[in-house]
């Protein structure tokens, strides 16, 4: 058993005794196991708690917690589950936790508090600090505004190494980060950035200036927040620094905080590439988002893909007449549209997840076009095969023409399917929208029609219908 399977059964057997000792009322002992634990994996335990007991008791054993401690568990809670503690508590400890917590985290609480609590905590907030958490809520929702914090280490160019290596350990303590320092000029604006690393090896001697990088990348605040964690794959930096529209510096982005919008990016892209078109713009869990939204949030590009199935019926109608004089072929067409269906999604997939990384650029659609259409010719090749083999000797299906008609169908339908699957993503990014959010539902419903057409025009060829 590897350390994660250890730790998980550690977890599991916890959650088991802690739950015991709350139905026993044993409140403390039940905080004494919680605290054999860090913070980011008691936060877990009382997600748990709060799933099975409810919140009271979630809000019981954070009580118990020890303030330094508890203000680290709330920080590492889902949103949803920090406002419903927030709802239970008193505002002497809302306004203490809020004071404690890193001032980025204490920007998302407040974004997801009432109007009338976050009135009540900026009421109590000192004169400069609220000034700069009103600034942080209003930048615009999923920019690199809202994203930032303003806890960094700035130094100024004519500083020395010494007299920056000072000012680090003075500040460093309330910092997001001293790995890497910011330098400014007297009016603010963001003219270089300095390691750690590099302050170190450094003769105290020496100017900021002189050792200061001025080829840097930074983000602007208006930035989208997938643009920024682009730059953060991309570059691989644990910060990045956030300017105004005249490059003055007002934050900084760190790597822990732009985890959380790669795995919300990556979340709404799988929802999107199965047709999910997520109307709610809380964020809930699965168990947490009520029936009717789910149903809202499947319901349209069902509808659509329904409409356009309308005319993949139509072809089926057309060609009645020609099955009811083979009726072998209408046990094939299952196969060939669900094949066709998934060698597309196939390519779809690898395209959009291309687009994701920039591997792949819509000005490399021919590479992509010749590439999939030789993928293509492979595999159909192969399935074609196995379906010769199939009809014959499984099927017991001793006529030629229609071993002809699905093998050779196969064939194609898979190389279109490998062409709209591949083509329509960057179609879709050509037209500047998302591709996960066509991508599917588009080649579900071309490659079915297309699966048909070609299927029936073989049969036309190597059968007398």
């Amino acid at each position: 058993m590897d350390n994660y399977e250890d730790k998980d059964l550690m977890l599991e057997e916890s959650l088991d005794k802690i739950m015991e000792l709350l139905v026993d009322k044993q409140y403390f002992r039940a905080r004494d196991e919680l605290l054999k634990y860090n913070e980011a994996d008691i936060a877990e335990l009382l997600e748990e708690i709060i799933d099975d007991s409810g919140i009271q008791m979630a809000v019981i054993l954070f009580r118990l917690l020890p303030k330094n401690i508890s203000v680290e568990v709330f920080s590492y809670l889902p949103s949803n589950d920090q406002v419903d503690i927030i709802n239970e508590i008193t505002d002497k400890e809302i306004t203490y936790i809020i004071q404690e917590l890193d001032f980025d985290d204490k920007i998302d609480v407040l974004e997801e508090l009432p109007a009338n609590i976050v009135d009540k905590i900026l009421e109590k907030a000192p004169k400069n600090e609220r000034k700069q958490i009103n600034t942080f809520l209003n930048y615009p929702e999923n920019s690199a505004g809202s994203l930032m914090t303003p806890e960094y280490i700035s130094l100024m160019k004519d500083w020395t190494v010494r007299e920056a290596l000072e000012h680090i350990k003075k500040e460093g303590i309330d910092a997001e980060t001293i790995y890497t320092c910011y330098v400014k000029d007297t009016g603010r604006k963001l003219i270089g950035i300095v390691s750690l690393s590099t302050l170190v090896v450094t003769d105290d001697a020496v100017k900021i200036k002189d050792i200061m990088v001025t080829d840097y990348v930074y983000e602007d605040v208006d930035d989208d927040q997938e643009e920024v964690s682009e730059d953060f794959k991309k570059y691989g930096y644990l910060a990045l620094p956030v300017v105004d529209s005249e490059h003055r510096l007002v934050g900084i982005i760190t790597f822990d905080d732009i985890l959380d919008v790669m795995e919300d990016e990556a979340t709404e892209d799988i929802e999107r590439m199965n047709g999910v078109i997520d109307f709610d713009d809380s964020d809930r869990g699965y168990l947490d988002t009520p029936v009717w939204q789910h149903a809202l949030n499947r319901l349209p590009w069902l509808i659509i893909l329904m409409v356009a199935y309308i005319f993949t019926g139509r072809i089926v109608t057309n060609f009645e007449t020609s099955l009811s004089k083979v009726i072998e072929l209408v046990a094939f067409m299952p196969m060939l549209m669900g094949t066709g269906g998934n060698t597309g999604s196939q390519a779809a997939t690898l395209i959009i997840r291309g687009l994701a990384t920039d591997e792949v650029d819509t000005d490399d659609a021919l590479r992509v076009l010749w590439k999939e259409m030789r993928v293509g010719v492979i595999i159909g090749v192969i399935l074609s095969v196995l379906n010769y083999l199939r009809i014959y000797f499984i099927d017991g299906i001793h006529n030629p023409g229609i071993a002809l008609t699905v093998c050779t169908s196969m064939v194609f339908i898979v190389i279109f399917a490998k062409i709209i699957g591949s083509m329509i993503p960057l179609i879709v990014k050509k037209i500047h929208l998302d591709p996960a959010l066509i991508a599917n539902p588009a080649i579900s419903s071309v490659s079915d029609a297309v699966a048909l057409s070609i299927y029936f025009a073989m049969a036309q060829i190597f059968l007398p219908i």
